[in-house]
């Protein structure tokens, strides 16, 4: 049973920080590249930042760069953001994602997502 579990979110005062992380099984996680979105009331969802399979490539919205990053733990079928600098337009709903290309088909699994409140 695939599962992605996200983990983390709660409120936090603007420039404030949290990490969240995405725990992940019934997949081989480490052949999969994962991403974080998040959506906001009223809002579509919208890519925040991605990470290729082994790590070594990463990408970001550009609202978030250099305040947010994105890493893995294969060992540990793991994926974590660390948000820095928290803004009150950071507020949404994250999810990750997992996904892959196998024989010209794509998998992708989400996860049931995590709050983030930024206020005062």
């Amino acid at each position: 049973q695939v599962q992605l579990v996200e983990s983390g979110g709660g409120l936090v005062q603007p420039g404030g920080s949290l990490r969240l992380s995405c725990a992940a099984s019934g997949f081989t996680f480490s052949s999969y590249d994962m991403s974080w979105y998040r959506q906001a009331p009223g809002k579509e969802r919208e890519l925040v930042a991605a990470v290729t399979s082994g790590g070594r490539s990463t990408n970001y919205t550009d609202s978030v760069k250099d305040r947010f990053t994105i890493s893995r733990d294969n060992a540990k079928n793991t994926v974590y953001l660390q948000m820095n600098r928290l803004k009150p337009e950071d507020t949404a709903v994250y999810y990750c994602k997992a996904r892959r290309w196998y024989r010209a088909r794509a998998y992708e699994y989400w996860g049931q997502g995590t709050q983030v409140t930024v206020s005062s």
